[in-house]
């Protein structure tokens, strides 16, 4: 399968943000006023730890979808794997012709994101995962609002990536989604797995504070088909709060 796992690398949206954007928010109470992107005043911005400033440093931060295929009022990405994360390391959105991007950009085709760049990558999260206000007044995006981390924040996010390759058979096609959610409070790590106080199995381990509740694989070359994991817990939104 020639699958990415975004999963594994989506850690930026948490630690560095795609099309830099947000910070940890550990207040507890809510402010009586949130700047929101309607006001106009959030900004594209260098986040630790970047060290290249986003390509559009500076900017106000749309109410619809970016150039990179962001839209963080809708909470959601959609476009090229490369674009996820080309923003944050200071180069502009991939065009999908090779030659041209290359020639304005050369040392691009040694980021690590270049293979992938004809992978067609959904995301979708809530705002627990990375909110489109701005309550703290830190004027970045606030990620779980009102924890300290987190666990116990009902953060969730998906993963679609679908893609094209060719085996000695011919053209082939994949795709992977992925469910992923915060852990709760109350929950446990055993043996890289994490399990509901009550001791049932919410799903393996990643980025330590989240589980992966439900994965699906289909490749039309590998023959994969269906469901690869399911939580036991449930793979649904909503009761690991």
């Amino acid at each position: 399968m020639k699958r990415v796992l975004l999963v594994l690398v989506a850690m930026a949206v948490i630690a560095i943000l795609p099309a830099g954007s947000a910070g940890v928010s550990t207040a507890s109470a809510k402010p009586s006023a949130c700047t929101t992107l309607q006001d106009g005043v959030l900004q594209y911005k260098t986040v630790p730890p970047d060290l290249t400033d986003h390509y559009l440093e500076g900017q106000p931060i749309p109410t619809g979808y970016d150039a990179y295929g962001y839209n963080y009022q809708a909470h959601q990405f959609q476009g090229s794997y490369a674009n996820a994360y080309l923003g944050r390391d200071g180069y502009p959105p991939y065009t999908g012709d090779d030659a041209s991007y290359l020639a304005a950009n050369p040392t691009a085709a040694n980021h690590w994101t270049w293979p992938s760049r004809d992978v067609n990558l959904i995301m979708k999260w809530n705002d627990a995962w990375l909110s489109n206000r701005d309550c703290d007044d830190d004027g970045l995006l606030d990620r779980h609002y009102g924890h300290t981390s987190y666990i116990g924040s009902g953060a969730w996010i998906t993963n679609h990536q679908s893609g094209e390759y060719n085996d000695i058979y011919g053209p082939q096609r994949w795709n992977y989604f992925v469910k992923i959610v915060a852990a709760p409070t109350a929950a446990t790590q055993n043996a890289d797995v994490w399990y509901t106080s009550a001791g049932r199995e919410i799903g393996p381990v990643i980025w330590d504070e989240f589980a992966t509740i439900l994965e699906v694989d289909n490749d039309s070359g590998t023959g994969n088909h269906g469901v690869s994991y399911r939580s036991p817990a449930g793979p649904g939104f909503g009761h690991f709060d």
